[in-house]
């Protein structure tokens, strides 16, 4: 299940408002395999054993076939935060670390705080909409974590980046369920950045001061407004996210989930060209049906046609929990649809009586 970040989606570009349909997909599919933006909820979670939490840039390289995927018992969490992050509010970050450690029994090793402010900026790309940004020193990051790796050989890492106020217009926007999340084309450039070095599984939750409270505040948004952090969900997905190993026959023996064990693809209507999207649509073997669902919009215009993508387009998610199943269940999903199967075509030049057809 695929909802690219920092896009407006309509499903999935808030608070964990895609965690629903994570939920629901899971209860008809063996193993489902998504990202910390549908996965993420602020202060909540809710563990599914069969659900992969995989970074997104991981998501890419898996979907390309360059890197499988090892289901684990429990990693090593080692937490970063960032120098610029206030006294106060580190330690609010750090006191939820110790709760997930003493209520959940978190694995959450070590934290280390990184020897420069990470100076985060973040703005909206005024010619695709979608939100992105900057660390102006992301070797203070990469070397924070080294650390951890070093010292208590953590094998996956939570980051915590403290990030500029948003602006009143645009905080208001996505406090009301519109817009876009401005702040996480950033949060998925830090965590790709660890990702892609390091080859584990690293999230990230902002650091910020708490804002005044909104009567009017859409629920898909509310689950960043009950809590001084972000961090629970972060913890708690790190906490069993399955390693990255390089595809080879030593993964095929690990038992490792690989692309081409991936049936199906489900991503908004508009959201089609993303790397790990195109990876699946592009295969010339074992190609997983995607699943293209009409009503979660974004601010993209990555439609299935311009792209020349084969999908099946659905209507909204219960649609597509419908597709999954028969699709799993080894029937046409067009057969539970009325007058979807017409009479069986003939390529052939033979009528039924053996006759040749000369065109």
């Amino acid at each position: 299940m695929i909802v690219p970040t920092g896009v407006g989606a309509a499903i999935g570009g808030y608070a964990g408002d895609g965690l629903p349909v994570a939920r629901a997909l899971a209860s008809v599919v063996d193993c489902l395999i998504s990202h910390p933006n549908v996965l993420n909820a602020a202060m909540l979670y809710w563990p599914v054993p069969n659900i992969l939490y995989v970074e997104g840039y991981a998501l890419d390289q898996f979907a390309e076939g360059l890197w499988a995927l090892e289901p684990v018992h429990q990693n090593r969490v080692g937490l970063v935060l960032d120098a610029a992050i206030e006294s106060e509010l580190r330690l609010r970050h750090l006191q939820v670390a110790d709760a997930a450690r003493a209520s959940l029994g978190l694995p959450v090793l070590e934290y280390t705080v990184t020897d420069k402010a990470l100076e985060v900026e973040k703005w909206i790309d005024p010619k695709t909409g979608q939100s992105t940004g900057r660390i102006k020193h992301p070797d203070s990051l990469l070397r924070a974590v080294q650390s951890l790796v070093d010292r208590s050989q953590v094998n996956a890492i939570a980051v915590i980046a403290r990030f500029p106020e948003d602006d009143e217009e645009s905080n208001h926007d996505y406090r009301q369920g519109n817009g876009v999340d401005a702040l996480a084309g950033v949060e998925a450039i830090i965590s790709h950045l660890v990702v892609k070095e390091f080859k584990i599984p690293c999230a990230h939750a902002p650091a910020l001061l708490p804002i005044p409270l909104d009567q009017s505040l859409s629920p898909k948004s509310a689950a960043e407004e009950i809590g001084y952090t972000f961090l629970p969900c972060v913890l708690a997905g790190l906490s069993n996210a399955p390693q990255y190993l390089v595809t080879d026959s030593n993964a095929i023996e690990r038992g490792c989930i690989l692309s081409n064990d991936v049936d199906s693809v489900i991503v908004p209507i508009d959201a089609c060209a993303g790397k790990g999207l195109l990876s699946f649509a592009q295969k010339k073997c074992r190609k997983p049906l995607i699943i293209a669902v009409e009503e979660n919009t974004t601010v993209l215009c990555d439609t299935p046609d311009r792209l020349h993508i084969e999908t099946v387009n659905v209507s909204n998610y219960w649609e597509a929990i419908g597709v999954i199943a028969a699709h799993k269940a080894g029937i046409d999903p067009n057969s539970l649809r009325k007058n979807r199967i017409n009479n069986i075509p003939c390529q052939s030049s033979l009528r039924l009586n053996g006759t040749v057809v000369h065109n």
